[in-house]
């Protein structure tokens, strides 16, 4: 114990401390981070600070906070963690840290501000502990999933992985629109159902799949035909759609509702050994009018049932599409917008192409008149349409 004391003397002399007092005075300068352990952040912390246990800080720090010259205020329990931690961001390259002295239950005894942070139960954080070792991530970041909401559009092909790895992420709610039923047809691209479910209603076997997959995730089932009469109502409230259609009349219908509810749409399409997939960021980015103002004649748009699909395609732009839903939510990385990503799986290429706003846009251009939503069915009706109105997923 004496050998401990004197080596926190000697740490403490080789740094500065703050009193709580004096690092109230830095909040919204500085950042606040946390070196307890887990178990001791659960029960309570400062708003806003970043929390690496002290055995990891070497590891995780630089992800946290990139730059070495932000002020840093550390903080343990008692204030002697965190001054080792203080001695040992500066070997690190950080020129502005401090320790606090008396540490949080000082501060909390003095009466100063602190919160119960949401926490992970040991369950998740058994299961997205991989997510929890990404500084990009993290638990802020996993937190953040299991709050957000994404729609579906279609339990096919591409709505299929989409689903799967969204839901494997820990994304809290997914909604899935579908009126179709599982067909024997389906089942070499269609990974969401199975033998034993042929001609149950598509939504309810995503349901059983996703649900057995990850208990975390709420499945809000849609077996409806998505139209004019009911798109604003069904799309409100989502954070993001994924859109895993094969039709036009689909596409612009969604397209001018989520411009409307300025919603995200990370779009896939596939056809044959080609599929592409870009986000559609409403008035930040090109919307779907902007890639392509009017609908091509039917006979130059065949669907999948008419002209095929290598089964294992889907899977791959359906990944991408999740990848890019998960960028979009926690803000990570470049998302597709302004792009469209384009892979040739004969040749096992990818291409970007640069996509920009149509400034005479008839749906986000600055001229654009009031978006009214109807039905594009007299427009572009493709041969994929049922006489009930459904559509054949990809």
């Amino acid at each position: 114990m004496a050998n401990f004391r004197e080596l926190l003397k000697a740490t403490k002399a080789q740094i500065r401390e703050v009193t709580p007092e004096q690092a109230e005075r830095d909040q919204g300068r500085a950042t606040f981070l946390d070196v307890r352990e887990a178990d001791e952040f659960d029960q309570g912390t400062i708003p806003g600070a970043v929390f690496i246990p002290r055995g990891f800080l070497e590891l995780q720090v630089e992800g946290k906070i990139p730059d070495k010259d932000t002020p840093v205020v550390v903080y343990c329990a008692g204030g002697a963690r965190s001054a080792f931690a203080a001695r040992d961001l500066a070997e690190l390259g950080y020129t502005d840290v401090v320790s606090m002295a008396g540490g949080f239950n000082q501060w909390k005894n003095e009466g100063r501000n602190w919160v119960t942070p949401q926490s992970l139960s040991a369950e998740q954080r058994n299961r997205y502990q991989r997510h929890l070792l990404l500084p990009e991530v993290g638990e802020a970041g996993q937190q953040k999933l299991l709050a957000s909401k994404v729609l579906l559009l279609g339990a096919g092909g591409l709505g299929s992985p989409a689903a799967l790895y969204l839901a494997a992420a820990g994304v809290g709610t997914i909604g899935i629109i579908d009126m179709d039923v599982v067909d024997a047809s389906n089942l070499q691209r269609q990974i969401l159902h199975n033998m034993d479910r042929i001609g149950d209603r598509k939504v309810d076997s995503a349901k059983k799949t996703l649900t057995a997959l990850n208990p975390d995730v709420n499945v809000v089932t849609y077996d409806v035909r998505l139209g004019a009469d009911n798109v604003l109502e069904i799309i409100d409230g989502y954070d993001l759609i994924v859109d895993g259609t094969d039709n036009f009349p689909t596409r612009y219908l969604v397209n001018d509702a989520s411009l409307l509810k300025r919603i995200p749409v990370v779009h896939g399409s596939i056809f044959r050994f080609e599929g592409q997939a870009t986000v559609f960021a409403p008035y930040e980015g090109p919307c779907y009018r902007c890639l392509i103002p009017e609908p091509p004649p039917p006979e130059l748009a065949p669907s999948c049932a008419e002209a095929g699909v290598l089964g294992v395609l889907p899977g791959i732009v359906g990944s991408i599409q999740a990848i890019e839903a998960i960028k979009v939510l926690l803000g990570l990385g470049e998302p597709l917008i302004g792009r469209l990503l384009a892979y040739d799986s004969l040749e096992q290429s990818f291409r970007t192409f640069k996509v920009n706003r149509d400034p005479n846009c008839p749906a986000c251009g600055p001229d654009a008149g009031e978006l009214v939503i109807a039905e594009y069915d007299e427009l572009c009706l493709p041969h994929a349409v049922l006489a009930d109105g459904s559509t054949v997923g990809h």
